[in-house]
């Protein structure tokens, strides 16, 4: 069972180490990306995580060597007046990658039983039910010829507070602060009961959960390229695929 107070939140790396590990990583995420492109094989990689974890600036070195033209990432807010008109999972069928492609949603269905629950904007009944929706689409998706990697990243109480104050006076990232990152810090302590019981319903072997201590952050990039290259290894060995990478 996989539950945050087991996350190693003190793991680090020496700047040398990152920056050797990250190219040499990076390059093997762009064979991938031409693998599945040359094998009509989609990947789709879902990011949750406490605010402030890092999560973009993880897709943004996950993604840096790749090409441009094979990605596209969804940065997920708050439902659309005209997206409340349809299924709650609408929205996110509508943005899947093609076959051959990579999606990458930073933030995702999870809002369901994540913020949608705890401020209610879904009734207990709604979420409740959610859990099994989530994994028949899942399923739906990875029974076809879609690859599926979910991570959790997270901090602590007191670096999300030092990222925030951080944030207030950097004129390049205070975009990112909101009063609603404020409010969701009150309920720390919800956020990640809930957390917990969505990664004990929802991780499945299809569709695995990783859990990564972001404190940080370029431990957490270098963990996330390792753990979606191994899954995206395994899935391509089931199907008989071998992955040659070259050195430079």
């Amino acid at each position: 069972m996989k539950r945050i107070k087991d996350i190693d939140l003190s793991s680090s790396i020496s700047k040398k180490d990152y920056k050797k590990q990250l190219k040499k990583l990076q390059l093997k995420m762009l064979t991938i990306q031409q693998i599945l492109f040359n094998n009509n094989i989609g990947l789709i990689l879902a990011f949750e995580g406490m605010d402030a974890a890092g999560k973009g600036g993880t897709i943004k070195r996950l993604t840096e060597r790749l090409d441009p033209r094979g990605f596209i990432v969804h940065p997920i807010s708050a439902p659309l007046p005209h997206e409340l008109k349809f299924h709650y999972m609408h929205r996110f069928w509508t943005k899947l990658p093609m076959h051959g492609q990579i999606g990458i949603f930073d933030r995702s269905w999870y809002g369901r039983v994540l913020v949608e629950r705890i401020e209610k904007y879904a009734s207990k009944e709604e979420w409740t039910r959610a859990y099994e929706e989530i994994n028949l689409f899942e399923k739906t998706l990875t029974d076809e010829n879609y690859i599926m990697l979910k991570f959790w990243l997270h901090v602590d109480r007191k670096e999300q507070l030092n990222r925030f104050k951080e944030r207030e006076t950097n004129p390049y990232k205070v975009w990112k602060l909101t009063d609603e990152d404020w409010r969701n810090r009150e309920k720390f302590d919800e956020y990640t009961a809930a957390a917990d019981e969505m990664f004990n319903r929802t991780d499945q072997d299809y569709a695995p959960w990783v859990l990564i201590g972001g404190n940080n952050k370029q431990h957490a990039r270098i963990i996330v390229l390792k753990e979606t290259i191994k899954h995206v290894e395994k899935e391509l060995g089931r199907r008989g695929l071998n992955i040659t990478y070259v050195e430079l």
